[in-house]
């Protein structure tokens, strides 16, 4: 972070018998359809890459292009499409039901192997000594609709990652359409290895409510408000926030990101937290919801010990 180009604020601190022990900064901005409204901290419009926050804007083209027509796709076929998913056996088996339909195998799958994010599916698999399998990839859904909408374009299946072929080229454009993105900014490479665009908050929530309020894509709006496991599934913060809140969409993002729209005020919010830390972000994104009065989540904000004794507090600060 280039502190002579943004100002972070103090969101989170871990307070053990009255000292702070740990702190959390970063950034929250609040946006309707119309403009950017509340911001804490100040990023100066620095970009940020937008990540697996990306997902769901990727999933825009399978509505422009019919994939979902076109391969006959369920609600939850979409939802894996847009997921960043635990590894579990639900998640497994729609992202292979969808392959299947599209009439590949996993060996076309440039997305690359690593274990489920889900404790529950690792301790399952070690048991069994089952070998981690691609689909398990958190990613593995959104390289299944990549493949779906080469092949039905008849674009190039073996370099459909690569920056300068011609779906890549495609989502860049609809990304920057959406997120009303005017000038170009850094790209790099995802985890996963697709390209990953960067650009300021404000540009997020440009591009979230523009998708998630627009009546043209509410299959992808539908996808994750009826089948918010399948978005993360075991412990992941998008789907809890989205299963104990109404008419609410989350989507979180490596480097620190999550976005929540409130579909039914087309409101829209952004978490970055500078550090990256997953449950900072999960923490200030409750606390935004609770402050906003769009959902009231439980969160656990005790510090404890391995014996579960009681010895701090984590204190969110935009209470």
């Amino acid at each position: 972070m280039h502190s002579n180009r943004t100002i972070p604020e103090l969101l989170l601190e871990y307070v053990r018998d009255g000292l702070v022990d740990e702190e959390h900064f970063g950034f929250i901005v609040l946006a309707d359809k119309n403009r950017a409204f509340d911001f804490t901290g100040d990023a100066k419009n620095y970009p940020f890459y937008l990540r697996s926050c990306a997902k769901p804007l990727q999933a825009s083209l399978i509505v422009d292009y019919g994939m979902d027509t076109f391969y006959d796709m369920t609600e939850d076929e979409i939802a894996i499409c847009c997921a960043s998913h635990a590894g579990e056996k639900i998640h497994v088996s729609t992202a292979k039901k969808l392959l299947d339909k599209i009439g590949l195998n996993d060996k076309y799958l440039k997305c690359g192997l690593h274990k489920p994010l889900s404790k529950t599916e690792q301790a399952d698999m070690l048991l069994s000594n089952t070998p981690v399998n691609i689909l398990q990839n958190n990613c593995s859904g959104k390289h299944i609709m990549m493949l779906g909408l080469c092949k039905m374009k008849d674009w190039d299946l073996d370099t459909y990652y690569l920056p300068e072929h011609p779906l890549q080229k495609a989502i860049k454009s609809k990304i920057y359409e959406l997120c009303q993105v005017q000038k170009d900014y850094p790209v790099t490479t995802d985890g996963c290895g697709v390209p990953i665009m960067s650009m300021p908050l404000t540009n997020m929530l440009n591009g979230y409510l523009n998708l998630f309020c627009n009546p043209k894509y509410e299959k992808i709006k539908n996808a994750f408000l009826n089948h918010p496991y399948l978005i993360g599934g075991e412990d992941r913060t998008d789907t809890k926030i989205i299963e104990n809140s109404k008419g609410i969409i989350a989507k979180v993002g490596a480097g620190g990101l999550c976005i929540v729209v409130n579909t039914l005020t087309e409101e829209a919010f952004v978490v970055k937290i500078s550090d990256c830390d997953m449950k900072a972000r999960e923490l200030v994104a409750v606390q935004v919801l609770k402050n906003l009065h769009w959902a009231d989540i439980e969160a656990d904000t005790d510090i404890k010990t391995i014996n579960g004794t009681v010895v701090g507090k984590i204190k969110i600060l935009p209470e």
